[in-house]
């Protein structure tokens, strides 16, 4: 396999404690903010979709050195460096360089606050009806995928319970390739904490969204 992700970090351990930080503090560098609203701007252009820009940033060689701006600001770089929008001798010098490329859209100053609220929905109309119904056990589905997933690793073959249909929504895996975005039924699946975790279960319970092919009835 040629797709190597490096944030599927869920349930493993070797990373040292967590440590908190002062709840509101959004920043911790003057760049960060800046780095923000590149990201914010040049996604609005309509250049990559969500998805795409997420598979680009899990994959980056180094991501577990790098902070979380210096994570989305390399990422970034990559997708912009990809299309021809940016080149490495710009980020060397600091400077533009070459002729910007065309985009489909530039976001103004003025329509930031309005953009932002409104995000991106992401749910669509049902094809067909939900698989699967509430209270329902299912088993998710197992093994890698060559690209971009939102299924995590540490519930795959595991067995849950659906409790919540959240309708139909655009398919991450689909839409990252950019082969469409190919809506599916999304559910909330609950797996008791001993499933997940053995002998290191402390009685708790955990919730994922999935999507319905990442699904199976649980025999």
């Amino acid at each position: 396999m040629t797709y190597q992700t490096q944030a599927d970090l869920g349930g493993r351990t070797g990373f040292g404690a967590v440590q908190p930080e002062p709840e509101g503090e959004l920043f911790h560098a003057d760049w960060e903010p800046r780095a923000l609203a590149l990201v914010l701007a040049m996604g609005a252009t309509g250049s990559w979709n969500i998805d795409a820009s997420r598979a680009v940033r899990e994959t980056l060689p180094h991501y577990l050195q790098l902070s979380y701006y210096r994570i989305w600001l390399a990422a970034l770089e990559r997708l912009m460096i990809e299309r021809g929008q940016l080149f490495e001798d710009e980020i060397a010098q600091g400077r533009m360089l070459h002729a910007p490329a065309p985009v489909k859209r530039v976001l103004q100053a003025a329509d930031v606050a309005a953009v932002l609220a409104r995000g991106s929905p992401t749910e669509r109309p049902a094809a067909a009806p939900a698989r699967f119904a509430i209270g329902q056990a299912v088993r998710m589905r197992a093994g890698r995928v060559d690209h971009h997933t939102r299924l995590p690793g540490y519930v795959q073959g595991r067995r849950g319970t659906v409790e919540r249909l959240h309708g139909a929504h655009v398919f991450a895996d689909s839409n990252a390739q950019g082969v469409g975005e190919a809506p599916q039924w999304l559910y909330t699946v609950v797996f008791e904490e001993a499933e997940l975790w053995g002998s290191r279960a402390q009685q708790l319970s955990v919730s994922v969204d999935a999507w319905e092919s990442y699904l199976e009835a649980a025999e």
